[in-house]
């Protein structure tokens, strides 16, 4: 009696674990629908969570909150994640079946030029295990940093099986109230960013998209591009086609490069993309942030010495065929020894130069005058037509091994290759191929007509520039620039700019074919303003040479790699002010993009505190041609008011005293 007692209730209890059991085996389901896993950034700002669609069976998805001021914004509200690769669908129907423990990403590094010299690399990561329906695995690798997001995807399975990418499915949606900085996308990334406030277009967007969310009091700013795109992946864009509000990554397009290389790009297992990048904050978090490069992979060139930016001198922009002409490019070797500065360019038709001399002997004058020469290059081939000369000389690694060996030989210190026209994955690998084999020679790189960056340059630091922007070149092709520079120039700090070295090629006093609108120290500010760790000065000899000796200083003394930037005011396409330090002494630049005068008052907290600093300002005069040149005893504490024309802009170097 008393074991008959003792055993109901043990059978009372095994019917109600096997209840417990069946109902957490029906329920389990539901319980992971719910379950949602986040990471979070160091500084507890950014929010990622991963979440399942409830609309969409087993698709997930990632949401991004940023705290401002004790309040969540919704940045980005949903991140559509997967990928369709020929043999694999990686989009849908994905069971997780575990997550690493979350890590810290620590890790700092000297950048040779750029922003700032000492950079960080520091996130929150988690990385999630998926599979598919088939068993094949698939990892999100999710990264949370005080400036914004990070994420990848991870593909395993037998090492050096062939893959090939039909598509990738991740997409962006944005708040619908969200304020727009878009271009649209063109191969070279030569154009405008033009505000969308409302009605929102759509179409086909280059990196890097600009947005704002929020209101005035409580606003967020989102810049996205991506990183890390290497040899085994295409570049991609956005499109939103479909949504306005929805930014899909999209391969190139079957005619890009001349109709040459394929759409679709193939790899080999294990297999990892490229980073998909958000910078998220303030407009400071954007402008300061170097995060396209502390996602991308460390510096493979051992010996970084010879690596320098410096200022050069540029024929072109007021001689298109120039540097056809002898004597006409020793005029601007005799301009950069002239101001100080490092570099001048030998522009195209080099190769047909004459009037008293060739490119031999011109790079032998410039280098007697203690200036490097820099050389233009067509990158030729198939996928472009243009037939601009020396063409297909970068084509492969033998007539690179053959033409930077002779580069060497008569002393040219750097190249600028132009043309690429494509984001194929083949031109990707061009672009690389480029850059390994120019270190080898210790050539230092400058690319036009390209892609815009994406990391490389912390991978081969001799990577100094790149074009992709609607620069000061585009003056001598239409009267366009003529209105359109001032809210551009505006513009690009907080866009283009923002994932790095952009070749501009600013400050022009004089004209080209076109006129300019911006005056004088507007075009002075934007050695400051824009980066370029090559930084090409534009203008003719007598457009630098005939200013009042304290710009001519400015100019011969400014930097063009930085141990750090600051965002001190601004609005995209309304004023920008910036300022960077070189060693102990700062530069202070701002620009104005509207067509009204204004006073600005500007604070000095990116001075060092207690010190005490001579201010040289140099700022508009009483007509757009003219300086007001001024001198201050200055210190963090105190605000420097500034008299802006319409167009106008100032420039200002602190020495500490």
């Amino acid at each position: 009696m008393n074991s008959l007692i003792f055993m109901k209730p043990l059978k009372i209890l095994s019917m109600i674990n096997i209840s417990l059991f069946i109902v957490l085996v029906f329920l389990s389901p539901m319980i992971l629908q719910a379950q949602s896993y986040q990471v979070i950034s160091p500084n507890q700002n950014i929010k990622i969570l991963l979440l399942k669609d409830s609309n969409v069976k087993s698709n997930w998805y990632l949401k991004v909150d940023y705290v401002d001021a004790g309040q969540s914004i919704s940045v980005i509200p949903k991140i559509k994640l997967g990928l369709m690769e020929s043999k694999q669908d990686y989009s849908k129907d994905l069971a997780l079946i575990g997550t690493d423990k979350e890590v810290k990403i620590v890790e700092r590094y000297l950048a040779v030029h750029g922003k700032r010299s000492n950079c960080s690399n520091e996130a929150m990561e988690q990385t999630f295990h998926l599979k598919n329906v088939r068993g094949k695995k698939i990892d999100f690798v999710v990264r949370a940093y005080n400036d914004g997001v990070a994420f990848r995807y991870v593909l395993y399975g037998k090492k050096g099986e062939k893959i090939t990418m039909e598509r990738e499915l991740t997409s962006f949606e944005v708040p619908n109230s969200s304020e727009r900085f878009l271009q649209q996308f063109v191969r070279s990334y030569e154009g405008p960013y033009p505000v969308q406030t409302r009605d929102f277009k759509k179409g086909e967007w280059g990196y890097p998209a600009l947005f704002k969310m929020g209101n005035e009091k409580n606003n967020c700013w989102m810049l996205l591009s991506e990183a890390g795109v290497y040899s085994n992946y295409c570049a991609t864009k956005l499109s939103n086609l479909q949504d306005a509000n929805i930014y899909k990554l999209t391969y190139p397009a079957p005619t890009d490069g001349n109709s040459t290389g394929m759409v679709n790009p193939s790899s080999s297992l294990p297999w990892k993309s490229p980073w998909r990048v958000a910078v998220i904050g303030q407009l400071a978090n954007l402008v300061e942030s170097t995060l396209i490069n502390d996602v991308s992979e460390p510096s493979k060139i051992k010996d970084e010495s010879w690596i320098i930016p410096g200022s050069s001198s540029w024929i072109y922009w007021a001689n298109n065929h120039g540097t056809m002409d002898y004597k006409k490019v020793n005029q601007y070797t005799d301009l950069a020894a002239s101001m100080g500065w490092k570099y001048t360019l030998f522009d195209w038709e080099w190769d047909v130069m004459s009037n008293g001399g060739n490119v031999q002997d011109a790079a032998r004058y410039a280098n007697s005058k203690g200036i490097k020469p820099l050389l233009w290059y067509n990158s030729g081939g198939p996928h472009n037509d243009v037939t601009a000369t020396p063409r297909d000389r970068m084509l492969t690694r033998e007539s690179r091994a053959k033409e930077f060996s002779w580069l060497n030989k008569i002393g040219i210190y750097g190249v600028k290759i132009d043309f690429f026209l494509s984001d194929k994955q083949d031109i990707i690998k061009y672009y690389l191929d480029i850059l390994e084999d120019a270190a080898k020679y210790k050539l230092m790189v400058n690319f036009h007509g390209s892609t815009v960056p994406r990391g490389w340059s912390r991978t081969y630091p001799n990577l100094m520039s790149m074009e992709a922007v609607y620069g000061a070149e585009q003056y001598n092709n239409g009267p366009e620039m003529t209105t359109l520079a001032p809210q551009l120039n505006t513009t690009l700090p907080y866009t283009r700019n923002i994932i790095g070295s952009m070749d501009y090629t600013p400050v022009t006093f004089t004209n080209s074919q076109h006129q300019h609108s911006t005056s004088y120290a507007h075009e002075l500010a934007l050695s400051v303003v824009f980066e370029s760790a090559f930084q090409h000065m534009a203008d003719r000899p007598e457009g630098f040479l005939e200013l009042t000796s304290v710009v001519k200083d400015f100019l011969r003394n400014i930097p063009a790699g930085w141990d750090d930037t600051k965002f001190v005011d601004g609005y995209p396409g309304k004023l920008a002010v910036l300022a960077r330090r070189s060693g102990k002494k700062w530069y202070l630049g701002g620009i104005n993009g509207e067509s009204k005068s204004k006073k600005q008052q500007v604070k000095l907290s990116f001075l060092e505190k207690g010190k005490i600093y001579k201010a040289t300002i140099i700022q508009d005069g009483d007509y757009d041609t003219a300086f007001s040149i001024s001198e201050r005893t200055i210190s963090q504490m105190d605000i420097l008011s500034v008299d802006l024309l319409p167009r106008g802009g100032f420039a200002v170097f602190f020495e500490e005293q």
